[in-house]
């Protein structure tokens, strides 16, 4: 009965979206407005993340039945958004359910499909270990159409679409599909020294789920948030501190990092897979940093009620923020595609003594655009000799190198602890609401 009220109160209050380019002299403001229900939040902002576009300010309020949200967003470049075919696609995707659900399919340009299989892949890191699963699926004959690997505290998690390299086709003879996953598990077994790997291979169906959010789950079930070493430069780290706000009867999480993109979509995530939900909340960019204050209770309504689960809190979202973080060398390749080219580029890398932190394997129109994310098998910078001579093996026009996507000066010192957006609560009507987003 509550699930077909909810249903209901939906019919009777769709969603509803207001795109403004003239209130802020720098920014789109896109305002939305909805029935609220659990992940609504993470889906607005997966929409908004699927389009590549930067939030530089969010307020959040999703008290009582009701979702509004405003979010302050510019294109890749800083720019407002003026593309009528983007902003039409915002408007209808944010009004419909349906546009949701479409949303949920897989980011980067990535749509799955029944034509290609997909493999899930998660274990123990260790140099080399792209290399060695890509050198499987070639000798398997299978072709990697689109691939995304994110490594974080010696786990690894891998999102691999292939088809038939004969047919070009989704796989789907149960043998071979076994043979794919006994191959491919003894990759993972000879380094799997804290947890038995896991893997799954299917064909997708209709919807799939995002790419990012997928290997967000995976990480977060491999427990990547358990620190397995020391970490010396703190700093380096992102600095979250969970607070009790019992007046209100929340808890106060409060975030401050490096900025960058997708940086909110990680830290929702990140709540609502350890099923929390945000009720208010404040993003601010600026300057390369960024502050996030979230005020959260658990789904069952209450706020954190132990020590020791406000310290998982920020340990999952230290990690979440942490994953996709990158200060050191990108080495992006762009070339013609090939059966067997993943293979060839990442034994290249590990014969020159090249770590694969995190990739991103696309292919659409017979090209091949490939990002690397590397360092030394330490984890430290690459020599520029051993850059230059990779290049030299791979071609220089095709592999580039892109440099430190991330570097930023390191966080200032926090100061005394306080909810600096606290005024959130100070009223919690609609025009409240409006008075603040014209204040920003």
């Amino acid at each position: 009965m509550d699930d077909e009220y909810a249903k209901l109160i939906r019919r009777m209050n769709p969603p509803r979206v207001v795109i403004d380019n003239d209130s802020c002299g720098h920014a789109t403001v896109i305002e939305v407005d909805s029935a609220n229900r659990h992940g609504i939040l993470l889906q607005v902002v997966q929409v908004l993340t699927d389009l590549n576009l930067i939030i530089t300010k969010a307020y959040i309020s999703s008290d009582g039945g009701w979702f509004m949200d405003v979010f302050n967003v510019t294109d890749h470049d800083g720019n407002k958004l003026r593309d009528e075919e983007i902003l039409n696609y915002l408007q209808k995707t944010l009004e419909t359910e349906a546009g949701f659900l479409n949303s949920l399919r897989g980011s980067v340009g990535v749509m799955p499909s029944k034509e290609d299989t997909s493999i899930e892949l998660t274990g123990s890191d260790r140099p080399g270990l792209l290399s060695e699963v890509s050198a499987v699926l070639t000798d398997l004959r299978c072709n990697v159409v689109n691939a995304e690997i994110w490594t974080h505290n010696a786990r690894a998690a891998a999102v691999i679409h292939v088809t038939d390299q004969a047919t070009g086709c989704a796989i789907e003879d149960p043998k071979r599909l076994s043979m794919i996953k006994k191959r491919l598990g003894n990759v993972f077994k000879g380094n799997s020294s804290f947890r038995t790997p896991k893997m799954t291979i299917s064909s997708p169906g209709p919807v799939a789920m995002n790419r990012d959010r997928r290997l967000h789950q995976m990480m977060f079930a491999a427990r990547d948030f358990e620190r397995l070493e020391y970490v010396q430069d703190k700093n380096s780290r992102p600095h979250v501190t969970v607070l009790d706000c019992s007046d209100r009867d929340y808890t106060v999480v409060t975030i401050r990092s490096r900025d960058r993109p997708k940086l909110l979509f990680d830290t929702v995530c990140a709540l609502t897979d350890m099923q929390y939900v945000v009720f208010h909340g404040t993003v601010i960019t600026g300057r390369m940093e960024a502050y996030q204050e979230h005020y959260i209770r658990h789904v069952d309504g209450l706020p954190l009620r132990s020590e020791a689960e406000r310290q998982r809190v920020t340990e999952c979202l230290e990690a979440a923020i942490e994953r996709r973080a990158w200060e050191g060398l990108v080495l992006e390749l762009s070339t013609e595609d090939r059966f067997g080219l993943l293979s060839d580029v990442t034994r290249v890398f590990r014969e020159n003594g090249l770590c694969i932190k995190r990739a991103v394997i696309t292919t659409k129109c017979g090209k091949a655009k490939d990002t690397f994310f590397v360092t030394d098998v330490s984890g430290n910078t690459v020599d520029s000799k051993t850059v230059e001579m990779i290049r030299q093996q791979i071609g220089q026009t095709i592999l580039r190198v892109k440099g430190n996507l991330n570097f930023s000066p390191k966080l200032p010192q926090e100061g005394t602890r306080s909810f600096p957006f606290g005024n959130l609560f100070k009223g919690r009507s609609f025009q409240t609401f409006k008075l603040i987003k014209s204040y920003s």
